[in-house]
């Protein structure tokens, strides 16, 4: 359904498209919003790289979807003032094709890999020679005509995204010098980055209907931008010269996102687990199976946000649902407080 769609963590080729045409993404660190322990660590060592004149150390970046990962491996380049290859995991299909990518990269360069974990093995075990001693070696050919070339690289930076660093390689997670994890963003923060977009959109939007939006963005910035796009359509419909706390009030309802930021899908969730199970514990795959969902989605896009605010915890048994989600959802509590096994 729309609402879905609309605060999935996802990237849209809607929010490709509008990055591009209103330059949305922050070129620079000083423009870059949030994580700031990140932000000053990356700063120090991009600065000593350039006194250097050595390339930057291999970078892991890993989150949750939306957090701006891909953002910050442009965001390096810039600030490293060299060029970026971009992939992703999925699309390495073969030693030739890492070999290809590699081949286009001049000293200093960066390659992106985004979804490194999805990365086949075959490929990651190329890439540790390349990220450690800076060659490969691979095999060209087949049966009698196969032979083995060795391929030297220039000095390079390797920057892996990925929302599942648990499902990385030890071998792989060792060769990467600078690990950081993007966490969610506060208000304030989301609040910033839905006014400079306003300001790009050449939108005016006031501080209490800014802030409503981020408090409703799953502390997600890319969703915080689709939902003030969505707003911003209702405003000029309307008629309305700025977005308004009201406005932006109605907008969301229609959009089917509570006051905690809360969509259907969310709720859904949460009112199976109780209605069905008296609450849990209950396995994630039951979960998904009862809402229709790929049990990878309820994990990676729904599961984190409903933890973080507290109407969802894990237990060796499964999940439940708090006291907090009844009281949000109108439920009376159980006459028995399930314990975490």
């Amino acid at each position: 359904m729309e609402e879905e769609r609309l605060i999935t963590n996802q990237e849209l080729p809607e929010d490709a498209l509008l990055e591009t045409n209103f330059s949305l993404r922050p070129q620079y660190l000083r423009e870059y919003i949030g994580q700031e322990k990140i932000k000053h660590n990356l700063s120090i060592y991009i600065q000593a790289a350039l006194e250097r004149e050595e390339a930057l150390d291999h970078v892991l970046l890993f989150g949750p979807p939306g957090l701006g990962k891909t953002t910050l491996a442009m965001v390096i380049a810039n600030e490293l003032g060299v060029g970026i290859q971009t992939t992703s995991g999925p699309a390495i299909e073969r030693p030739g094709d890492l070999l290809a990518l590699l081949n286009e990269l001049k000293a200093g360069d960066i390659l992106f890999i985004d979804e490194i974990h999805r990365m086949p093995r075959v490929v990651e075990e190329v890439l540790y020679s390349a990220m450690e001693d800076f060659y490969v070696d691979i095999i060209i050919g087949q049966g009698q005509t196969s032979q083995p070339i060795h391929f030297e690289l220039p000095p390079f930076t390797l920057i892996g995204a990925t929302t599942r660093a648990g499902m990385l390689s030890q071998p792989l997670r060792d060769r990467f010098g600078i690990i950081s994890n993007l966490e969610y963003y506060t208000h304030d923060e989301l609040q910033l980055i839905v006014s400079r977009t306003s300001d790009i959109f050449d939108t005016e939007i006031n501080e209490q209907a800014s802030l409503e939006i981020a408090r409703r963005s799953r502390g997600t910035p890319r969703i915080a931008n689709r939902i003030l796009r969505r707003v911003r359509d209702v405003a000029q419909v309307s008629g309305e010269g700025i977005i308004t706390r009201s406005l932006a009030d109605e907008a969301l309802k229609m959009m089917d996102i509570d006051h905690e930021g809360l969509d259907q899908t969310d709720r859904q969730i949460l009112r199976t687990m109780i209605e069905m199970y008296q609450g849990g514990p209950v396995g994630l795959n039951t979960i998904a199976v009862n809402i229709s969902e790929d049990v990878t989605t309820v994990e990676d896009m729904y599961e984190p946000f409903l933890l973080q605010k507290g109407f969802l915890k894990r237990t060796l048994r499964g999940r439940m649902v708090t006291p907090a989600a009844y009281e949000h959802l109108g439920y009376p509590l159980p006459n028995v407080d399930g314990k975490d096994a």
